[in-house]
């Protein structure tokens, strides 16, 4: 008579189990034998069997990693006919290791981009939904004609076992000193040829140009249909001839957008009846922006808001601009419970990191680097205006913070007139952002005033800034004059 069919199923010969397969693991037995016939043994150790219908299961329990062996043996009613089954597997329940930098940095934006690291636990490895094949210890790489925003891996192990990161790519922005010029100033022979005598001399690297400005006029024959529609495009400068014009000098070229900020398509869209392009009051009406004019702040919420400034940001990248310099990327000033924004997702601040994360995405291709303007109160009071460093660090290459001593009221930073201290008020609230931006990869790159209020800035006021920025870690500046006119001696020659 031949001795007792054994099977064994819910564990292969050779198997490697992770966790989510230990915690519903069955073992079943399958037998002619009664129970107390059958023995089971787990690396030496008898378990319990169970009947299940016309078989038995039983539970491992709680296994350790590294090499098990169960042994199932059923004696047979006649001498050397008893049956024994062993099964070997092994349990990993610990994830493949990644062995990448917390952060990439690539030397440019448009220029090709090699990711390398190690995955020595994994069997398999995706990057950027691509399999890439690991060499020798699990090392790879990846090239990039250009350089992403992020390397997302998922690294698989012969168990199942998963690891997802994500490694922010940097690339640093190089060191600029820029002056804010309008597009009405760019216009102006006098006005340009002072800010070029300036870039000939060696004081500026940069120029920052103005793309859409606070009355929502675009500077330039833009092909965005909705600024073609609400009539926004002027002709105050060819974009092509003039960035091959300021690169041929070897200057980089900043592009400003004043987003949220827009009388041109807040008066225009609630003519159309599009009213929720605006941001809207607590009865329904448009919010009166107070000093900015009612139907000036349009909805940071609104899609077609949104993809208007980001339309407009990619047709500036494609021409050529360096940056893209957001300004007004923000709410309006006031309580927030006297506003609506339709359509918004989560909180202003949400809102306005979202929509930065957004334009990051089609700007970066094109080799534009992003900047957000912001509030010097921004890094200790993020809620005032919607302008979270922590949310927003993460979209941005830079920050540029408007720290104008004319603009601290009496008892910031301890001082009685901020006006009068140029250098400690830039340098405090710079130091400010670094602190508030850190596990973020954003530069701090500040506005500093050229103009005076409240009391008259010259050279020795200019400097003083510029000094108090660098020693803070912030090398790199824009200068702000409104009037486009500069104390081109508090720059040194470089």
């Amino acid at each position: 008579m031949a001795g007792p069919q054994l099977s064994l199923t819910g564990v292969k010969d050779g198997a490697v189990l992770n966790a989510a397969a230990l915690k519903n693991l069955t073992v079943s037995v399958g037998s002619g034998s009664e129970a107390k016939q059958l023995k089971a043994m787990l690396n030496g150790r008898q378990i319990d069997l169970t009947r299940s219908g016309s078989g038995f299961t039983l539970k491992l329990g709680e296994l350790a990693e590294g090499a098990h062996e169960l042994v199932v043996t059923a004696p047979g009613r006649l001498p050397l006919t008893g049956g024994t089954l062993s099964q070997r597997f092994r349990v990993d329940a610990t994830p493949p290791r990644l062995q990448v930098p917390r952060t990439a940095e690539a030397r440019k934006l448009n220029g090709p981009f090699t990711f390398t690291g190690r995955a020595p636990d994994a069997a398999r490895l995706t990057v950027d939904g691509r399999r890439v094949p690991l060499r020798k210890g699990g090392a790879f790489s990846i090239s990039y004609q250009r350089p992403p925003d992020a390397v997302r891996l998922v690294a698989t192990d012969e168990a199942g076992n998963r690891t997802e990161q994500s490694v922010g790519v940097v690339v640093k922005h190089p060191p600029m000193r820029a002056v804010h010029v309008t597009g009405m100033a760019w216009a102006s022979p006098p006005l340009r040829d002072a800010v070029l005598k300036m870039a000939r001399e060696g004081r500026i690297n940069a120029i920052q140009l103005d793309i859409k400005d606070e009355s929502g006029e675009v500077s330039y024959d833009s092909r965005v249909p909705l600024a073609r529609q609400i009539k926004a495009t002027r002709t105050y400068y060819d974009a092509r001839k003039t960035i091959d014009l300021l690169h041929g000098m070897n200057l980089q070229v900043v592009g400003r957008i004043v987003a949220f900020r827009d009388p041109i398509l807040g008066k225009a869209s609630w003519k159309a009846g599009k009213r929720d392009r605006l941001v809207r009051d607590a009865k329904g009406g448009a919010y009166d922006g107070g000093h900015y004019g009612n139907l000036s702040f349009t909805n940071l919420g609104d899609r077609e808001v949104r993809q208007y400034n980001i339309d407009l940001a990619e047709e500036a990248a494609r021409l050529g601009f360096d940056d893209i310099l957001y300004d007004y990327v923000r709410r309006p000033d006031g309580k927030l419970s006297s506003m609506r924004f339709p359509g918004l997702k989560g909180t202003p601040e949400d809102g306005i990191a979202t929509f930065l994360a957004d334009t990051r995405r089609v700007v970066r291709p094109h080799g534009a680097f992003l900047g957000a303007s912001v509030y010097g109160i921004a890094a200790t009071r993020p809620l005032e205006i919607a302008q979270d460093m922590k949310k927003i660090g993460p979209y941005v290459d830079y920050v540029a913070p408007m720290v104008y001593p004319s603009h601290w009221g009496a008892g910031e930073f301890g001082l009685s007139n901020p006006n009068n201290a140029p250098f400690k008020v830039v340098n405090m609230s710079i130091r400010d952002f670094h602190k508030s931006l850190r596990g973020t990869n954003a530069q701090v790159i500040p506005w500093l005033q050229d103009f005076s209020l409240g009391k008259t800035y010259g050279v020795r006021e200019v400097r003083a800034q510029i000094d108090g920025a660098k020693q803070a870690g912030s090398p790199s500046f824009l200068l702000w004059s409104p009037s486009v006119t500069y104390h081109a001696a508090a720059l040194d020659r470089q």
